[in-house]
């Protein structure tokens, strides 16, 4: 049977992924956040509306079928276009194809273009006019952040929806759809399903349907060909390995074990020991988890934990996640190796935590201060008349490029955020700031 919408010669094999592609939105999973109800594409469909999106998401998180099931819900005709093997001429004949459309049958034209990110500014450029007519609604999806990626001035016409991995119930259901639907699913006896291998195939799956659907596939075949004659077979944890051609580690990566080991290479830099910190980020890698997660992770740490006492471990944790988005794997986690191993042995200090702890504080509590007059440029007559600016001091006119002065709100006066620690560079900048702080209270003095 032919389980995709576009024609297929007969008996061609259509992967299992495709044969579950949800025709409906009651078969969609995930993305409560934008379909649940009185969210924003919920409100889209209810209302019949066309809108140009971006959808922003990993992959296998359901992008593709959820554009195509949005034009069908507000009846336009679906017209896909790969960015990848497409260009202007592409866009050109759909457009014409669109405008046809338009007059012909009165029906609008949702353009969906996958991983909109790999066209050129000139291929971008050429569907802002489209959008801006209406001739086309532009629905793009791309797995890079559209910010960077998007044109500013395509970007402006569209809104951006993120979508976000599939958790661990809605991958379950999903396998479980696959045993319960004869006709779409493993057929009428799938294989059994050990309660380890299935907690496995989620796990490996990392949020992504296609992924576990691809997996699921390959091991029901592995069953089968290893089962008696007459049995279903079972799908077991070594069969899932065998599937995946790599040892499944106990890693759920929305469970305890997920959050336990994240917790361990946090203690790990934070108590200095390199090595621990490197077996638990090793750990991570090889069981799935997303580089970009452990390095956003470093890089909050080299702020949290150490700050200030070496300024230098958050360059080192940028310039690893940029190297890491520059070479990928396998190479990207020798960068990788170098910032958790710079972090584990820098000076700590979390003074840069408490300070802003100590600001925001001040600034939930007191709300929005009136900024000291002298301060506030004096951009017009009438202001220099009611005397902002007067007495501001500009402290490259003084000596050591200091001079005494008061920019706090008047409430706030001698307040304290940031206190430097004794660790590194700090230091320094402990000492530093004491003489400022010193000279201070010998004028008010």
């Amino acid at each position: 049977m032919v389980h995709d919408r576009e024609e297929r010669k007969p008996g061609e094999w259509v992967p299992l992924a495709e044969r579950m592609r949800p025709r409906t939105l009651d078969e969609y999973l995930g993305q409560e956040h934008l379909l649940g109800s009185g969210r924003f594409l919920r409100g889209l469909i209810e209302r019949g509306a066309l809108r140009s999106l971006v959808l922003w998401g990993p992959p296998g998180t359901g992008k593709t079928t959820l554009a195509r099931l949005y034009a069908e819900a507000v009846g336009a005709t679906f017209v896909p276009l790969s960015a990848v093997l497409g260009g202007v001429k592409q866009v050109r004949e759909a457009v014409d194809g669109a405008r046809l459309r338009g007059s012909m049958e009165q029906r609008s034209t949702l353009l969906f273009i996958d991983e909109i990110h790999r066209f050129s500014k000139s291929q971008q450029d050429a569907l802002l006019p489209h959008v801006e007519r209406g001739t086309i609604t532009l629905v793009g999806a791309t797995t890079e952040n559209p910010s960077f990626e998007v044109n500013a001035a395509l970007l402006s016409r569209t809104r951006v929806l993120q979508l976000r991995p599939l958790g661990p119930d809605h991958l379950d259901a999903l396998l479980q759809r696959t045993f319960d639907d004869p006709e779409r699913g493993l057929g009428p006896t799938p294989p059994d399903l050990d309660p380890e291998a299935r907690r496995a195939l989620v796990a490996s799956a990392d949020g992504d349907a296609r992924s576990l659907l691809n997996t699921l596939e390959v091991a029901a075949d592995l069953a089968a060909h290893a089962a008696p004659a007459g049995t279903p077979g079972l799908i077991t944890p070594a069969v899932v390995e065998e599937a995946l051609q790599k040892k499944t580690l106990l890693y759920d990566k929305a469970g305890d074990a997920h959050y336990q080991v994240v917790s361990a290479f946090i203690k790990s830099l934070r108590g200095s020991d390199p090595d621990a910190a490197l077996f638990y980020m090793v750990r991570m890698l090889e069981a799935g988890e997303d580089p970009l997660f452990i390095l956003r992770r470093m890089v909050i740490f080299a702020s949290e934990d150490i700050g200030n006492a070496d300024p230098r471990a958050l360059q080192v944790a940028t310039s690893a996640t940029e190297a890491f988005r520059f070479v990928g794997l396998p190479e990207g986690v020798l960068p990788m190796t170098q910032a958790a191993t710079y972090l584990a042995t820098a000076p700590k200090s979390n003074s840069v935590l408490m300070a802003y702890g100590r600001a925001r504080k001040d600034v939930l509590e007191h709300g929005n201060l009136p900024v000291p007059r002298h301060l506030v440029n004096a951009s017009t007559g009438m202001m220099k008349q009611m005397g902002y600016g007067r007495g501001y001091r500009y402290p490259h006119n003084f000596d050591g490029h200091y001079v005494v002065e008061e920019y706090l709100p008047d409430r706030l006066r001698g307040r304290r955020y940031y206190e430097p620690s004794s660790s590194g560079l700090e230091r320094e900048i402990a000492e530093r700031l004491a003489r400022w702080r010193d000279r201070g209270s010998a004028t008010e003095g």
